[in-house]
Protein backbone atom coordinates (compact mmCIF):
# COMPACT_ATOMS: atom_id res chain seq x y z
CA UNK A 1 0.00 0.00 0.00
CA UNK A 2 1.46 3.31 -0.83
CA UNK A 3 0.74 6.50 1.37
CA UNK A 4 0.46 9.98 -0.46
CA UNK A 5 1.54 13.36 1.13
CA UNK A 6 0.73 16.51 -0.41
CA UNK A 7 2.39 19.81 0.93
CA UNK A 8 -0.35 22.48 0.31
CA UNK A 9 2.60 24.82 0.87
CA UNK A 10 4.68 23.60 -2.16
CA UNK A 11 1.44 23.14 -3.89
CA UNK A 12 0.49 25.55 -6.61
CA UNK A 13 -2.68 23.58 -7.60
CA UNK A 14 -1.63 22.88 -11.47
CA UNK A 15 -3.76 19.53 -11.41
CA UNK A 16 -1.29 17.62 -13.51
CA UNK A 17 -1.37 15.32 -10.69
CA UNK A 18 -5.40 14.47 -11.17
CA UNK A 19 -4.43 14.75 -14.57
CA UNK A 20 -1.69 12.17 -15.20
CA UNK A 21 -2.74 9.56 -13.03
CA UNK A 22 -3.77 6.25 -14.34
CA UNK A 23 -5.77 5.13 -11.37
CA UNK A 24 -7.76 8.25 -11.01
CA UNK A 25 -6.79 8.56 -7.22
CA UNK A 26 -6.68 12.27 -7.68
CA UNK A 27 -9.72 14.80 -7.23
CA UNK A 28 -9.74 18.95 -6.91
CA UNK A 29 -11.18 20.39 -4.07
CA UNK A 30 -13.00 23.43 -4.44
CA UNK A 31 -9.83 25.91 -4.30
CA UNK A 32 -8.03 23.42 -6.37
CA UNK A 33 -5.58 21.50 -4.27
CA UNK A 34 -5.47 18.04 -5.08
CA UNK A 35 -7.10 15.32 -2.68
CA UNK A 36 -6.40 11.95 -2.35
CA UNK A 37 -9.76 10.39 -3.15
CA UNK A 38 -9.11 6.86 -3.87
CA UNK A 39 -6.00 5.96 -1.79
CA UNK A 40 -6.80 1.68 -2.16
CA UNK A 41 -6.28 2.75 -6.33
CA UNK A 42 -3.06 3.78 -6.05
CA UNK A 43 -0.41 1.60 -8.10
CA UNK A 44 2.54 3.11 -7.29
CA UNK A 45 3.38 4.34 -10.64
CA UNK A 46 5.26 7.66 -9.01
CA UNK A 47 3.58 10.01 -12.01
CA UNK A 48 2.13 12.51 -10.02
CA UNK A 49 5.67 12.59 -7.87
CA UNK A 50 7.25 12.91 -11.22
CA UNK A 51 5.09 15.30 -12.87
CA UNK A 52 4.52 17.45 -10.25
CA UNK A 53 6.97 20.69 -11.13
CA UNK A 54 6.65 21.85 -7.15
CA UNK A 55 7.56 18.52 -5.67
CA UNK A 56 4.58 19.08 -3.33
CA UNK A 57 3.79 15.20 -3.60
CA UNK A 58 5.89 12.15 -1.91
CA UNK A 59 4.88 8.52 -2.30
CA UNK A 60 5.41 6.24 0.85
CA UNK A 61 5.13 2.64 0.84
CA UNK A 62 3.70 1.41 3.90
CA UNK A 63 3.26 -2.61 4.55
CA UNK A 64 -0.03 -4.15 5.46
CA UNK A 65 -0.43 -5.73 8.66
Amino acid sequence: MVRIHINEKFCKRCGYCIEFCPKEVFQAARDGLPVVDKPEECINCAQCDLRCPDMAITLEVVENG
